[in-house]
C-alpha cells in the first residue's frame, strides 16, 4: 500500500542575489514527493543545492519560484512539526547538555520529571549520559553535534530534516550513529530528509536517494534502495549500487572541473 505524501516540493527554484542580478540559480524546477515515514537522502557534490532545498523545506528560506507543502499546507516559515539538525551545533552555551536536550520539551510545557526522562533517553542514545552536567564549551566538536541531534529528536517532530549531522564524527562513531538513527526511525517512523556527501551513508540509510545535479541545481535521478535493513556494506548488492551512484555523482563533479 502506497504511503501518503508528507512533503511535496512543487517546481521549486531558488536564486540568490539582489536587484535582479545574474546570479546562477541554486535550484531550478525541483519537484519531489517525500512519503510519510520515509527516510530519504539528498546526495550530490558541493554546490548542487542540497542544503538550500533542505532549508526551504524547513521554512528558513523562501523559494524564488514554486512551493513546498507539508500535509497539504504551504510552508511559510519554520514549524514545530519539523525538527532540524544543522552542520553547526547551535547549542545554548549557558545551558548544560541535559538542559539543551530538554529545551524543546520545556518550551512545550512538559513537567520537569518528563523533561528529565526525555533528556536522559536521548543522551543515552547518543552516548553522552556521563556528560549531562557539562556545558557545551567543555565538549569536543563531535560531542556537540551529538547533543544537537539529541535535542532535535527530543522535540518529537513528525519530520526530521538533517544537514550532514554526522559529518563531524569519526568514522566508527558515525557508523554507530547511522545505526542508532535507523533504530529510532524504525520505532517512530518519522519522515526523515537527510543531506549527505557520503554515497555509502546514503545507501546504508535511505529508502530512496535523490541524486542532485549541479549547474543548474536540480534532480538528476531518484534511486530506490530495496535492500532490507540492516544492510551489509560489503554485500554484492550494496557494492554494486555504490558503484552506480558513484558514476552518477562523478558526472556532476566533472561539471565543476574537479579532478
Amino acid at each position: 500500500m502506497s504511503r501518503p505524501v508528507k512533503i511535496r516540493v512543487d517546481r521549486v527554484g531558488k536564486v540568490f542575489g539582489a536587484d535582479g542580478g545574474a546570479a546562477p540559480a541554486a535550484l531550478v524546477d525541483v519537484s519531489l514527493d517525500v512519503r510519510a515515514g520515509e527516510l530519504l537522502c539528498l546526495l550530490g557534490p558541493s554546490g548542487c543545492g542540497k542544503s538550500t532545498l533542505l532549508n526551504i523545506m524547513a521554512g528558513f528560506l523562501a523559494p524564488s519560484s514554486g512551493r513546498v507543502l507539508v500535509d497539504g499546507a504551504g510552508v511559510t516559515g519554520p514549524g514545530a512539526d519539523r525538527g532540524v539538525v544543522f552542520q553547526e551545533y547551535a547549542l545554548f552555551p549557558w545551558l548544560t547538555v541535559a538542559d539543551n536536550v530538554a529545551f524543546g520539551p520545556r518550551l512545550a510545557g512538559a513537567p520537569a520529571a518528563e523533561r528529565e526522562k526525555v533528556a536522559a533517553r536521548y543522551l543515552d542514545l547518543v552516548g553522552l549520559t556521563a556528560h549531562a552536567a557539562k556545558f557545551p564549551a567543555q565538549l569536543s566538536g563531535g560531542m556537540k553535534q551529538r547533543v544537537a541531534i539529541a535535542r532535535a529528536l527530543a522535540n518529537h517532530p513528525a519530520i526530521v530534516l538533517m544537514d550532514e549531522p554526522f559529518g563531524a564524527l569519526d568514522a566508527q562513531t558515525r557508523e554507530v550513529m547511522q545505526e542508532e538513527l535507523l533504530r529510532i526511525w524504525e520505532q517512530d517512523k518519522k519522515t526523515v530528509v537527510f543531506v549527505t556527501h557520503s554515497i555509502s551513508e546514503s545507501i546504508f540509510l535511505a529508502d530512496r536517494i535523490v541524486v542532485m545535479a549541479t549547474r543548474p541545481g536540480t534532480i538528476k535521478e531518484i534511486v530506490d534502495v530495496t535492500m532490507p535493513h540492516p544492510r551489509d556494506r560489503s554485500s554484492a548488492a550494496f557494492v554494486a549500487l555504490e558503484r552506480e551512484i558513484k558514476r552518477l555523482v562523478r558526472e556532476e563533479v566533472a561539471k565543476l572541473g574537479v579532478t
